[in-house]
């Protein structure tokens, strides 16, 4: 699989710059987002290959900015993991609805999380 842009938008610089780093040593290009609002800006500005969204973020949550992307014919096509400690089934529910492809909840193991990221790419 040719190098992939992934999108990290979480408002935890530690956990963004740990994945950064694992995903980098998988072979990924890694952008960086800690808000709501940065993380709608890079989209539009980068087009990465898929988007790992948490939903409590500043700014714009996770659900609405999913909800924007999703209307957007530019970006709509692009997979979003929603990745979040709200584990609740309603909150599964909710970040299905508004467009994610995959809801993975914290903690987690990296192995997991990177196994649906690569299932999702291999569909594209």
């Amino acid at each position: 699989m040719p190098n992939r842009t992934i999108l990290i938008a979480d408002d935890e610089p530690d956990l963004v710059e740990m994945l950064k780093l694992k995903f980098e040593s998988e072979g990924f290009h890694v952008l960086e987002a800690y808000n709501g609002e940065q993380a709608l800006e890079e989209m539009k500005k980068q087009k990465p290959d898929l988007i790992v969204l948490d939903i409590m973020m500043p700014k714009i949550n996770g659900y609405q900015v999913c909800r924007e992307m999703k209307k957007d014919p530019n970006l709509k096509h692009i997979p979003v993991v929603m990745f979040t400690a709200k584990a609740q089934e309603a909150d599964r529910f909710w970040g299905l609805e508004v467009g994610a492809d995959v809801y993975v909840t914290k903690p987690f193991e990296f192995e997991g999380l990177k196994k649906e990221i690569d299932r999702l790419l291999s569909k594209k």
